[in-house]
């Protein structure tokens, strides 16, 4: 599925809890839940993206042209937010990643459950996945 597929999916889900907040949150904790287990040999001080208030872990790889993230926190919430971030971009190409528009936020009504720290460590998670998709797409053509 293509970034936007993605994104379209997220929003049908969170639709279907009619803007409910206590099921919203419920249901963001839930898609961490979900998330791949993290190796504990990759939460490490050079994996934790800078600017989130929780403790998140972040990697990436690339195989095939498209980009593998991994991804942990140490907070459901937070855990949750990621996940989202993991399923939109993982297994896209870096070019891909690095031209997208993330309407989701908007659209899913983000910034009415997440208060203004999670809203600026989900945009710091948003920044270092784009960083990555930029190191790696320069590293593929070297």
């Amino acid at each position: 599925m293509s970034i936007n597929e993605n994104q379209d999916a997220i929003i049908s889900e969170f639709e279907i809890l009619a803007g409910d907040l206590e099921m919203t949150n419920f249901y963001v904790m839930e898609l961490g839940q979900k998330l791949p287990d993290m190796k504990e040999e990759d939460k490490t001080e050079t994996n934790i993206v800078k600017g989130c208030q929780s403790k998140v872990w972040l990697t990436a790889a690339l195989s095939e042209g498209k980009i593998v993230f991994q991804a942990d926190s140490n907070t459901a919430i937070t855990k949750g937010l990621v996940s989202m971030l993991v399923r939109i971009f993982s297994g896209q190409s870096p070019d891909d990643i690095l031209n997208s528009d993330l309407y989701f936020i908007e659209k899913i009504g983000m910034n009415r459950f997440i208060g203004t720290q999670r809203s600026n460590g989900f945009g710091a998670m948003v920044k270092q996945m784009k960083l990555f998709a930029l190191a790696l797409k320069q590293k593929a053509t070297i």
